[in-house]
């Protein structure tokens, strides 16, 4: 039984003034099925980086036991080779047998070794790429993000692969997933680091608890600091006043006072004064030992929504929709009804490939939308939107995103203050602010399309896929706002807890 051993480590990207990681401690078990929590940006991949020993840092970490990592990084020349070829250049030293046994637990047909990769899809190339992970031995496993982009069919065969599996830290904001697959939890909080047995439920649910305590403990504490200096003040105006009648008195009104009275204030005054350093020295002792009592309460703030209401009902209609491109033999999807109407919360849901974002995309063209790429596909049938309908999109791809964002706030027509208010309230970083898009993460990216998003007035909004790479509590945020506001909206989203807690309506393409 391995252990991985954290000492005062300390980290900083050279080109930032931000530190990552500052004098953190803490030890795992390679055994362990650790699920590794954290806001967008705290670090989680860095650490695996660090891991692999792929940066230069202080303190130390040390480990019996090599790691390996997933994704594993492909090029554009390995797209016309096979996973076959590539499985020894990922993992060297692996058995082709061994992939094989990996890939029958995956559901995976053995043929998808001999295709050329760019032939693979997204989800087939995740299963590939897990069965050569997992077909080592004595590995530690760094699995980041294995679900994103997978449809629910594809997520449901990886949640219970992962789950007979052991070795290894997986970094995902999918509930379902962690809930599923692990017995430990590393969480990056605010300012500390935690590691704790369960999954994440468990650790939800110990942290609500702790967080609770945390506030009434603070409440007690500002309390007793209230009537702390309450007190002092009053000792504080004694003591001055009887100070003041130490020199100088009125011999007619002050007819029992002598010159040797004067040794009796002072010495009053002095007990005064003592006694309102005796409080102040409590003050700071009790700030001492309440300080960072609120470091690690996780603040879910609330987000706000001002959707439009349209004067038409049905907002969206399709009847017996077809839409196929023009090089294809078959349509991507057929025969499609559906309404969405005022109020409704439609999530589309189907295998990747089944047509979810080009339905999208056949909306966004039919409403006279500005903001999508132009598609050549055809379509067959009825789609009709109302007229003069306004539509906030989020695209799955970040790839649009360039340049600062107060370029990116005048580019879209958002008023800059508001925008950084709303990523303060997604929690991104200030420090981010000044920095391009370009060196944002994929999590941050997201960020930036939800707070357009938000602060673009629509009657629907449609967002495909906006939760990839997004961190947990942000999730939960954007729940909090959605039961709030009620939207009508348009969703492609993978994650099920989301999707079970805001449906109003589940399209199965």
């Amino acid at each position: 039984m391995a252990q991985i051993k954290v000492n005062d480590l300390t980290f900083a990207y050279e080109s930032s003034y931000d530190t990552i990681f500052e004098h953190v401690s803490f030890t795992i078990d390679t055994s362990w099925k650790l699920g590794f929590i954290g806001r967008n940006g705290k670090g989680k991949t860095t650490f695996l980086n660090l891991l692999l020993g792929k940066y230069d840092y202080s303190g130390s970490i040390s480990m019996d036991v090599p790691c390996d990592y997933f994704p594993y990084k492909i090029s554009p020349e390995d797209g016309e080779k096979t996973a076959e070829e590539l499985m020894d250049q990922w993992k060297p030293g692996v058995e082709s047998w061994r992939v094989m046994c990996e890939l029958s637990e995956l559901a995976v047909d053995m043929e998808l070794l001999y295709r050329p990769l760019r032939t693979l899809s997204f989800g087939e190339k995740t299963k590939v790429m897990l069965a050569v992970l997992f077909a080592g031995e004595n590995d530690f496993l760094l699995i980041d993000e294995p679900t994103n982009h997978l449809d629910k069919e594809a997520r449901e065969i990886v949640k219970t692969y992962l789950s007979g599996k052991k070795g290894f830290i997986l970094v995902s904001h999918d509930r379902d997933l962690l809930d599923a697959c692990v017995d430990h939890v590393l969480v990056l909080q605010k300012s500390t680091i935690e590691v704790q047995s369960g999954n994440f439920s468990t650790w939800w649910d110990n942290k609500e608890r702790a967080d609770a305590f945390a506030r009434a403990e603070n409440e007690k504490h500002l309390k007793e600091i209230g009537r702390l200096k309450g007190a002092m003040q009053q000792s504080q105006r004694w003591a001055t006043k009887s100070e003041n009648t130490k020199i100088g008195f009125d011999p007619i009104k002050e007819h029992d006072r002598s010159k040797n009275t004067r040794g009796y204030i002072g010495a009053k005054t002095k007990k005064m004064e003592s006694r309102v350093k005796v409080f102040e020295q409590r003050m700071e002792k009790n700030i001492e030992e309440k300080e960072g009592l609120l470091q690690d309460v996780e603040q879910i703030r609330d987000l706000r929504l001002s959707p439009l209401t349209h004067f038409r009902d049905r907002l969206v209609e399709t009847r017996e929709l077809s839409l196929r491109y023009p090089d294809a033999d078959a349509p991507v999807f057929s025969d499609l009804t559906f309404e969405i109407r005022n109020g409704e919360r439609v999530f589309l849901q189907g295998r990747n490939g089944c047509g979810k974002t080009s339905l999208i995309k056949a909306i966004l063209r039919a409403a006279g939308a500005t903001h999508t790429e132009e598609s050549d596909f055809l379509l067959d049938g009825r789609l009709e939107v109302a007229p003069h309908l306004q539509i906030s999109y989020i695209n799955q791809d970040t790839s649009h995103l360039h340049g600062d964002l107060r370029m990116h706030a005048f580019e879209h027509g958002v008023d800059y203050s508001l925008f950084l208010a709303v990523l303060r309230q997604l929690a991104l970083e200030q420090a981010q602010f000044d920095k391009n898009t370009e060196e944002f993460s994929e999590g941050q990216k997201k960020k930036v399309l939800i707070a357009t998003s938000l602060l673009t007035p629509a009657h629907l909004y449609i967002w495909d896929e906006p939760l990839n790479y997004v961190d947990v509590f942000s999730r939960m945020q954007l729940e909090k706002l959605i039961e709030e506001y009620a939207p009508t909206m348009l969703i492609v989203e993978h994650d099920v807890r989301f999707r079970d807690r805001m449906a109003t309506k589940v399209i199965d393409m």
